[in-house]
């Protein structure tokens, strides 16, 4: 099997338990998934995400901020209005998010 990546690393650079640091867990990747498809507000995701309890939404809603993956606007009305977007970073996850999908699908056919 041939790579385009470097295999050769030591346990403290390894690339791969980097990524999986920032956007691993049971909700990240699902949250980045449905703000593929554009900008949701808090209950959207609540209900796309259902099984995941409001404090472990809110906190890796806030770890993917704090990341720069995913950016956070609050709207001036009342009552406040907030909506979560991916970053430009967050968007360099497209062909990640796409694929694990695909695979996702492929398994739950098989």
């Amino acid at each position: 099997m041939s790579f385009d990546f470097d295999l050769d690393t030591s346990v403290d650079d390894c690339p791969v338990e980097f990524a999986v640091r920032i956007i691993g867990g049971k909700w990240k990747p699902v949250l980045l998934f449905h703000l593929m498809m554009g900008a949701k507000r808090y209950s959207e995701l609540q209900r796309l995400v259902s099984r995941a309890s409001d404090r472990m939404l809110t906190r890796s809603l806030r770890e993917l901020e704090a990341d720069g993956l995913v950016h956070r606007e609050v709207f001036p009305e009342v009552p406040v209005r907030v909506e979560y977007s991916l970053t430009h970073d967050g968007e360099t996850l497209y062909p990640i998010l796409a694929e694990m999908s695909r695979w996702g699908t492929r398994r739950q056919k098989a």
